[in-house]
C-alpha cells in the first residue's frame, strides 16, 4: 500500500510542477538557514576531549589584590606555573603558552616560515590525546633539565623532509638546532579547548618545544599578558618575576578523590604564597582557586556567544514562517482535488486511505526540500568562509546535519499538512457525486 501511496503522490507532485516546486522551494530556503546557523553551533558547542572531560582541569588563581579584577583570570603567573608544577609531581600537569618562532631546515626546497609554536610540558601528549605516527614527546627529566628537542606534525614533517620516519634530525627554530623527538599525526581539536583564549578556533600548532626553554630562550608570547597593578617590565625577567599573567595551565584528575587531594595542596600553596605577602584579596585560600573541566573551560571562554544562541532561535522562527506559508500551499493544492477525493470515497476509500496517501505527498515535498536545502546550507557555508574568513572548522557540514535537515523538513511538513490532509478527508461524496 505504502508504495502505491507514493507512485500517487508522485503523480500528484507532476501534475502541479509549478506549487510544488514553489513549495520545496519555501521548505528548502527554511532549511537551508536553519542548518546553516545550526551547524555552527553544534560546531562551536563540540567538547572534542569526550569523556576526558570529567578528568581534563584547567587551574584558576585570584592572585590579585583587592578592588582590581571582578572575576579569576583565565591564565597565572609565571611564578605560580613553576611552584606549581614542582608541588605535585603525582599529578601529570603542565604549564604552555603561544609563542612564534622561524622554522628552518637544511634544504633549499623549504622556505623559511614564521609560525605559531606550543610551549608546553611533556605531559601535553598523553593528557591531550595527541596521536604519533613517529617517536614520542621528550622525556619527563627535559621538563626539569632543558634540552633542545622538538615535536612537529606530520604535515610539516612533509614539508620539510618529504614524509617518513624523521625522528633525529635537526629542524631550526630562530636559527637554533632543535633535534626531532616525535611526529604527530593530524591533530586539530576544535574549539582549541586547550587554549580558548588565543582563538578558540584557530588551528592547534604543529610545532611543540619544551617549557623548559622558555628562561633560557625568552620566547616572544604570542598571546595576551595581563596585569592587575603597574609593573615595569622593561625585559623577560622582569615579566617572570611578576605579578602578570601569561601562562595556562592544566592537570589530569582522574578521581573525586585526586580532586579534592589537589585541591587542598592549592589551598595550602596559596595560605604559603599570602604569608609571603601575595593574593592579599580578602578570598579565603580556598575559595583563591578554582578547577575546571573542558566544559567548564569553555563555558567560562564563552566559545559560544550568546548572540549565536539568539542567531539559531532566530533562525527557527523563519523555519516556522517558511511552515506556515508551506501551510497555505498545501491547503490550496488539497483543496483543487476534493472532488477526486469525493469519488474516491464514494468507490470505498476510507478518510483513514486518503489521510495517509496526501501524508505521504507532504513527506516527499518535505524530503525533496531538505535535501535542496542541505545543498543550499553547504553553499552558504561556503560563501560564510570566502567572504569573511571563518574558520575551516565552522563552515564544514557536520555529519549529524545530512540527517537532521531532511528530519527536521520531514517532520515540519508533515505537522503542516496534517490540517489540510485532515480538512480534505472530510469532504462529503454526495455534493461531488451530484456534480459529476
Amino acid at each position: 500500500m505504502f508504495l502505491h501511496y507514493l507512485d500517487l503522490a508522485w503523480r500528484s507532485i507532476r501534475k502541479t510542477p509549478a506549487l510544488s516546486l514553489l513549495m520545496v522551494t519555501a521548505i528548502a530556503i527554511g532549511i537551508g538557514i536553519t542548518t546553516t546557523t545550526l551547524n555552527i553551533y553544534q560546531m562551536m558547542a563540540l567538547n572534542p576531549t569526550g569523556e576526558r572531560s570529567e578528568q581534563l582541569h584547567a587551574v584558576q588563581l585570584w592572585s590579585h589584590g583587592p578592588d582590581t579584577w571582578d572575576e579569576f583570570h583565565m591564565q597565572i603567573t609565571y611564578q605560580d606555573a613553576m611552584n606549581l608544577r614542582n608541588l605535585a609531581p603525582q599529578f601529570k600537569q603542565l604549564a604552555q603558552m603561544r609563542s612564534g618562532m622561524v622554522i628552518q631546515v637544511d634544504s633549499d626546497k623549504f622556505e623559511p616560515e614564521l609560525r605559531a609554536v606550543r610551549v608546553t610540558d611533556s605531559d601535553f601528549f598523553s593528557m591531550f590525546s595527541v596521536p604519533f605516527l613517529y617517536g614520542t614527546s621528550w622525556g619527563e627529566q627535559v621538563d626539569k633539565d632543558a634540552a633542545y628537542h622538538v615535536v612537529i606534525s606530520e604535515k610539516y614533517n612533509q614539508k620539510m623532509f618529504g614524509g617518513g620516519d624523521n625522528v633525529g634530525k635537526t629542524v631550526y627554530l630562530n636559527r637554533k638546532p632543535y633535534q626531532v623527538v616525535g611526529i604527530v599525526d593530524n591533530w586539530n581539536p576544535q574549539p582549541k579547548f586547550f587554549d580558548p583564549m588565543n582563538g578558540a578556533f584557530r588551528d592547534a600548532e604543529e610545532v611543540f618545544v619544551p617549557f623548559s626553554l622558555l628562561p633560557i630562550e625568552k620566547f616572544q608570547v604570542w598571546g595576551n599578558i595581563s596585569g592587575w597593578k603597574h609593573e615595569d617590565t622593561k625585559n623577560f625577567s622582569d615579566t617572570v618575576k611578576s605579578e602578570k599573567v601569561w601562562i595556562q595551565y592544566w592537570v589530569e584528575l582522574n578521581s573525586q578523590e585526586s580532586r579534592q587531594q589537589y585541591k587542598q595542596i592549592l589551598t595550602g600553596y596559596i595560605d604559603e604564597q599570602k604569608a609571603l605577602g601575595r593574593f592579599t584579596d580578602n578570598k579565603t585560600s580556598a575559595d583563591s582557586s578554582r578547577l575546571n573541566t573542558v566544559a567548564q573551560w569553555l563555558s567560562i571562554a564563552e566559545v559560544i556567544k550568546e548572540d549565536n544562541r539568539i542567531l539559531v532561535g532566530l533562525s527557527f522562527l523563519f523555519l516556522s514562517v517558511c511552515l506556515v506559508n508551506i501551510l497555505g500551499l498545501i491547503l490550496t493544492k488539497f483543496l483543487k482535488r476534493t472532488s477526486e477525493v469525493g469519488v474516491r470515497r464514494a468507490i470505498g476509500a476510507s478518510r483513514m486511505h486518503i489521510f495517509s496517501q496526501y501524508m505521504v505527498e507532504v513527506g516527499i515535498i518535505g524530503l525533496l526540500g531538505g535535501l535542496v536545502g542541505l545543498a543550499l546550507a553547504s553553499g552558504m557555508l561556503y560563501l560564510l568562509g570566502e567572504k569573511f574568513g571563518m574558520d575551516s572548522s565552522l563552515i564544514s557540514m557536520s555529519n549529524s546535519m545530512w540527517f537532521i535537515a531532511p528530519f527536521i523538513a520531514i517532520m515540519t511538513t508533515l505537522v503542516a499538512g496534517i490540517f489540510p490532509a485532515w480538512k480534505v478527508c472530510h469532504t462529503k461524496p454526495s455534493v461531488y457525486l451530484k456534480s459529476q
